[in-house]
């Protein structure tokens, strides 16, 4: 009887076929000046990662690293599509040259939809002497000038030989799934191997929707009634009767945080009542819901017990502006590593269109609480607000943390600029309780 496997399961296979394939291959080594590095050792998990250790289902590494376009890019937020990562080394090399080309020669394959292309250079001729160019949309070269990426995924690795150790780039490509967890592993030398093996990998990924051949449900917590009806109203009002201001997100920048305005990628207007005293009753008797109805949720679902909240602030997403926020994390800076769970509490759930939570590692599907309902979820998800297209959303928008957090948070203090103060301290340095 013969048993036909899911193209996910097809595929998988594939990619443990190849990693065996080419662990008996001999690796090429790159002529100078890409020897004779300093030996770095890179744990993670407590598994020491070289370029011949990826296997299928690894987690990636986050990192950050530069574009032509972006001085400080987060890979995670790439998430959400299939993703072929190759560490390059350097372009100059004849066989990394023929590497690339091959990519370039299919450019109708990576569509950013279901599939794009990040190339690892660590070479700075690539760049300015125009060897790695960005194809949009689909394929984007990742500047590792500084070589921590390519230490930290395994690219470089140590050798002895007789002038003593040195560090040599092997380099390779990982295949990633939309979770970003390694789909494939392929040397890429010898090269002809690693493009054939490439393409037939690439031929038989399923629809993005299906990479994990069962339906996939963010880890999520939704609950309705948390806040009456009668209050959600009484925010509205605030906000239609004090107004809003543009903000921003948060953006690591010298080892601050500072809150950065960019339309492209959030467009969203708030109105926050953390410390004026006329909001005090207003401020209390949101607390006395969430200590009642969402804090014990949070304990039953995540094991979590929550003492502090940040922030009083009631957000617009408005159609006429586009209103949306596009993925990110929200706890990726010092200023706001203490963030432990997130909270959308809707507002006038059923009086827009759009604007909903899309969690782009778990699928395509999006999530929405009714009017007075909360949607909680950890800070370290990747999520977005998808734009509003008609009516106007408004919600109620707080962070969770606990005692140790707190901790996290003071002594993270002096990262925090005054700008980030205005908007978000007051009564989240005290208990959820006061």
């Amino acid at each position: 009887m013969s048993i036909v496997l899911p193209a996910i399961v097809r595929t998988f296979l594939l990619a443990s076929t190849a990693v065996q394939m080419y662990r008996h291959g001999a690796a090429e080594q790159l002529p100078e000046p890409f020897n004779g590095f300093q030996a770095v050792s890179v744990q993670l998990n407590h598994m020491h990662m070289t370029s011949s250790n990826w296997l299928p289902g690894d987690p990636t590494l986050e990192f950050s690293a530069r574009t032509s376009s972006n001085p400080r890019y987060h890979f995670h937020t790439v998430a959400g599509r299939y993703v072929v990562l190759s560490f390059l080394g350097s372009a100059a090399h004849p066989s990394v040259q023929q590497a690339v080309a091959h990519i370039h020669a299919r450019p109708q394959r990576f569509d950013d939809a279901k599939l794009c292309f990040f190339g690892v250079s660590i070479d700075q001729s690539d760049e300015t002497a125009g060897r790695l160019r960005d194809t949009i949309p689909g394929i984007r070269y990742l500047w590792d000038f500084d070589r921590k990426v390519s230490h930290a995924y395994g690219a470089l690795e140590s050798a002895t030989g007789l002038q003593g150790q040195s560090m040599q780039y092997q380099p390779f490509t990982l295949v990633l799934d939309p979770m970003l967890r390694v789909l494939a592993h392929l040397p890429m030398l010898p090269v002809e191997r690693h493009n054939q093996a490439l393409d037939h990998i690439l031929a038989t990924l399923p629809p993005v929707a299906d990479h994990a051949a069962s339906p996939l449900c963010a880890p999520v917590l939704i609950l309705p009634r948390v806040l009456e009806p009668e209050l959600c109203s009484e925010l509205v009002q605030l906000y239609r009767r004090e107004g809003g201001e543009a903000s921003g997100f948060m953006r690591e920048i010298h080892g601050k945080t500072v809150a950065v305005m960019d339309n492209n990628f959030k467009r969203r207007k708030d109105f926050a009542f953390d410390t004026q005293p006329q909001f005090e009753k207003l401020r209390a008797a949101i607390r006395a819901r969430l200590l009642r109805r969402l804090v014990p949720e949070i304990r039953r679902a995540f094991q979590f017990q929550v003492t502090r909240m940040e922030r009083y602030v009631v957000a617009c997403y408005d159609s006429t502006e586009g209103g949306l926020f596009r993925p990110h994390k929200d706890n990726t800076t010092l200023g706001t590593a203490h963030r432990r769970f997130a909270c959308t509490i809707n507002l006038n759930a059923g009086e827009y269109e759009g604007g909903n939570l899309r969690f782009p590692e778990f699928g395509p599907q999006t999530y929405r609480a009714p009017t007075g309902g909360a949607v909680v979820f950890s800070c370290s998800l990747l999520h977005e607000a998808t734009p509003v297209v008609s009516g106007t959303r408004y919600a109620f928008l707080p962070f969770f943390y606990d005692d140790a957090a707190a901790r996290i948070r003071q002594q993270n203090l002096h990262s925090l600029t005054g700008e980030v103060f205005d908007h978000g301290k007051g009564e989240d340095e005290g208990s959820i309780a006061a």
